[in-house]
């Protein structure tokens, strides 16, 4: 009977808790949420994609014309003096001559050896790049949110598990008080029980400061104030059914890191196509329509004006610059060389994390089933030690013994599973992917 008052005691902080959970109760999908809607580093990553599709234009390439409007007014007075060639003599002072132009010219290259489209090409790929960079730190976000989720679960079950420990220690007090004072136990049983207690209690507000600081850091990633109280739910649901070939292929395709080296590939081909156009000569068309008057006080002609159209083409070639275009585009080359190792480089990183990761996740599946049978075998001794220590059959110490191993047990259980779901956060990291609910 006693360990069923004992179990009792465990199950009602255990149900306590749920219900505690189902008032405020904030989900990973909630978090997650949240954390997209709120995060700054998102938001930041977001603003730069849109930065680099504005870039994306046949102007910003160098395509387009450009037109401009001109004005230009100047104004002089001056003491002027002229000797003309059959020995005459003009001069005025404060003279006044004033010229005044106004119009509209325009400029388009029309060939640069392939330059603008190359040119065009690479904002485009600078777009992609920048997706990419956004998608990269979305994935990274909403891991970090997952990680601390869990985190926090792992830790809110111990902290039930110190508060139904508090519960029997409390109760193992008032038995060991009673046996005192009929006589069946020592004072310093009693002591001993209580110093057990002083300790349950230590250990809950320490387990109790970590539960709460890793709240504040999950708020942190929400974006929102840091000392909002929710709950979190004490069940992990492990994605059990990955396979490590099937993971490989799709970071292939999904992960930030290889696409980005793959872009950079790309971006570096296209600038050696850039270069290279300065080989070719550039054509530019000119044209434009003016007006002008002019003004002098003193002068052959008091006053003119005049208004016309103007237009011609400009052409020139890069004959020699001191061997720079060569020069430029073998280090093109050799970056081009420095993309295709990157890529290289960085698949290779990514299969060995993948691959220590996922030995990591098949280790940490093996331990939930084992951690999972030990707790259950720790409860039914405690159990039974409970009952062993109501009858007086084993000292305080023993049933400490049995206690802490319970505890240890429900620490090992939690951590396992905990440890297993952050291996398949990490795993779907390393793949690229946001299926993580």
């Amino acid at each position: 009977m006693a360990s069923m008052k004992y179990l009792a005691l465990f199950f009602m902080t255990w149900t306590s808790y749920s219900l505690v959970t189902a008032q405020e109760l904030l989900t990973v999908q909630d978090a997650v949420e949240l954390t997209l809607a709120n995060n700054y580093d998102i938001k930041l990553s977001e603003n730069n994609r849109q930065v680099a599709v504005e870039n994306v234009t046949y102007g910003n390439a160098g395509m387009l014309p450009l037109v401009s409007g001109n004005f230009t007014q100047s104004n002089s007075i001056q003491n002027s003096k002229q000797t003309q060639n059959d020995g005459n003599i003009r001069e005025l002072d404060n003279a006044k001559n004033n010229n005044m132009s106004y119009g509209v010219s325009l400029g388009w290259t029309i060939f640069d050896g392939l330059g603008m489209f190359s040119r065009y090409e690479s904002l485009k790929e600078l777009e992609k790049l920048s997706s990419v960079e956004a998608k990269g730190t979305l994935v990274t976000m909403v891991s970090d949110v997952i990680r601390t989720y869990y985190s926090i679960v792992e830790q809110q079950n111990l902290l039930v598990a110190l508060d139904s420990s508090i519960l029997i220690s409390k109760e193992r007090l008032r038995t060991a008080e009673n046996r005192f004072s009929i006589g069946k136990a020592s004072r310093l049983e009693v002591l001993n029980v209580q110093v057990n207690l002083n300790e349950d209690e230590s250990a809950r507000l320490r387990q109790l400061d970590l539960v709460n600081n890793l709240k504040t850091a999950l708020n942190g990633l929400m974006a929102r104030p840091l000392l909002t109280e929710f709950n979190v739910i004490k069940d992990v649901n492990i994605d059990q059914s990955m396979v490590l070939t099937d993971l490989l292929s799709k970071a292939a395709i999904h992960n930030p890191d290889l696409l980005r080296v793959g872009i950079n590939k790309r971006l570096a081909e296209l600038e050696l196509k850039t270069i290279k156009a300065n080989r070719y000569p550039t054509v530019r068309l000119n044209g434009g329509y003016n007006f002008s008057e002019s003004e002098s006080s003193l002068g052959f002609v008091a006053r003119s004006n005049s208004r016309g159209l103007n237009y011609g083409v400009t052409a020139s070639v890069n004959i020699f610059d001191g061997f720079n275009q060569r020069r430029n585009e073998r280090v093109a080359k050799l970056k081009i060389d420095n993309a295709d190792l990157a890529i290289e480089q960085r698949r290779n990183v990514i299969e060995t994390a993948l691959t220590q990761a996922f030995q990591s996740y098949q280790t940490s599946l093996a331990l939930v089933h084992i951690e999972e049978g030990n707790e259950r075998i720790a409860k039914q001794n405690l159990n039974i030690t409970m009952d062993k220590y109501r009858i007086g059959t084993i000292s305080a110490v023993e049933f400490r013994d049995a206690q802490q191993n319970f505890i240890n047990a429900v620490s090992r259980f939690n951590t396992a599973k905990t440890q297993a779901k952050l291996s398949e956060s990490l795993l779907k990291e390393l793949v690229g992917t946001i299926d993580f609910l």
